[in-house]
């Protein structure tokens, strides 16, 4: 592919491209050329006319990112009291790390996904942890370790679209929607998983992997004992590997409780060499920026492909030093968690209750950040393309930005992502009147 810069004319000074006699990789191409769906394209939107109440209460309204500030106060309020978490020996920070992270943080990291996704009552081996960059490297890596390029993950849909950028830019992994229906609160049968099985091996493609989430983004809701089962049961019998997402574990704040893989395979006798874990900070305690994830597998030949992949995505050891800090103290972990989770619910019930209020429906979900809420009704036909044009008007027009179904490969069109914790209550309130808009 022909490369170009970005250059001053020396006459006018504006910016000109200039052709250059090098050529990028079709990789590079590819990541490029794939095009953005309408779940990236609309925070391009809010970022070129972002919202605001006093300078600019016309512009859009971010309701595409899964991002919680309901609680930064909590973490900002332990920080004044504990300062010294913030600073560090430089002889213990400055030297080359472990790539799979500090033995003593993926001890204190062990030891807080026992409380939060085993709740107490599994326990987690810290020789059993990679830490990543964030949970969106861990994916990257288990894809690099599981399949060839041109593999295929099926993922039951709805499902994350940043899904597709983690499995696919680096190592070429295809994506295989498993369908669900509203009518079962969008959840996978042992059919479905089936049928999508059979249809990949129809077309000649290679299934690696399920990848799942739980609790699912973008509707919410967190998969039960049986459902788990009947996944290990299938991957166990397709003889593929089963990928559990439960980065969303801590954020569950109504019935039913959250139920971890790590528990079912304690339960039975399963093929622990098969099962893999994602986990992270990002959501549960709202810290994105720090990037801390963690690949959890009992495959010890995963466990050491991913640990020298870590020097493309290691976290810095400053980071373990200062996260380690805060985790080990479970006092303030567990008070954090709980009023997190009692914010969370009283946002969510809410929000639900705004929009029922315009005559919006939502999705049961009892985990997350969002509402799965139901705008078919203004569908001018119940097709993908009907569903594009009104996200565009969403967006474009209404000045919010609603991720749509289709860039989660909903099998049903009309559904849209809501973000309620990122915003405070006032523009929540603006964001719903707007959507009485879309009757005009």
């Amino acid at each position: 592919m022909e490369t170009y810069s970005d250059e001053l004319a020396p006459s006018s000074g504006s910016i000109i491209k200039k052709k250059s006699a090098s050529s990028i990789s079709k990789r590079c191409s590819s990541v490029l050329d794939g095009g953005d769906s309408p779940y990236y394209l609309g925070w391009k939107e809010f970022q070129r006319n972002p919202y605001d109440p006093v300078f600019n209460p016309g512009g859009c309204i971010q309701l595409g990112l899964a991002e919680s500030k309901l609680s930064l106060d909590l973490l900002e309020q332990w920080l004044d009291s504990h300062p010294e978490a913030t600073r560090f020996p430089v002889d213990e920070i400055a030297v080359y790390p472990d790539y799979a992270g500090l033995a003593s943080f993926r001890k204190v990291f062990a030891s807080f996904m026992e409380e939060v996704l085993g709740g107490g009552q599994v326990a987690f081996d810290p020789d059993n942890i990679v830490m990543t960059a964030g949970a969106t490297a861990a994916i990257d890596v288990l894809s690099f370790c599981l399949a060839q390029a041109g593999d295929v993950f099926l993922v039951p849909a709805p499902y994350y679209p940043g899904f597709t950028r983690d499995s696919r830019w680096r190592s070429d992994v295809e994506l295989t929607p498993v369908e669900s229906s509203s009518a079962n609160g969008f959840n996978v049968t042992p059919a479905s998983l089936k049928a999508a099985f059979h249809q990949c091996a129809k077309l000649g493609k290679k299934v690696r992997a399920l990848l799942v989430a739980s609790p699912s983004n973008p509707v919410g809701n967190s998969l039960q004992a049986d459902t788990l089962k009947q996944m290990l049961e299938f991957t166990k019998s397709e003889g593929i590997h089963l990928i559990c997402d439960e980065v969303y574990a801590g954020s569950t704040f109504d019935d039913p409780e959250f139920v971890s893989i790590a528990k079912i395979m304690e339960s039975g006798d399963y093929d622990r060499a098969s099962v893999h874990m994602v986990y992270g900070i990002s959501k549960d305690l709202g810290l994105p920026g720090l990037r801390v994830g963690a690949l959890y597998s009992w495959n010890k030949q995963v466990l050491s492909t991913a640990a020298r992949l870590g020097r493309f995505c290691s976290v810095s050891t400053q980071t373990q030093c200062f996260v380690s800090a805060f985790l080990s103290d479970k006092e303030f972990v567990r008070d954090y968690l709980r009023e997190n989770k009692k914010r969370l619910k009283a946002r969510r019930d809410w929000v639900v209750e705004m929009l029922r209020n315009t005559g919006t429906g939502c999705a049961k979900g009892n985990a997350g950040f969002y509402c799965w809420i139901d705008l078919s009704r203004f569908l001018k036909a119940p097709t993908e393309e009907a569903e594009t044009e009104l996200w565009k008007k969403v967006v474009y027009e209404v000045g919010l930005n609603l991720t749509p179904g289709s860039a989660c490969h909903s099998p049903e069109p009309g559904w849209f992502r809501f973000c309620f914790a990122n915003q405070d209550e006032d523009t929540l309130e603006v964001a719903i009147r707007r959507l009485e808009d879309l009757r005009a």
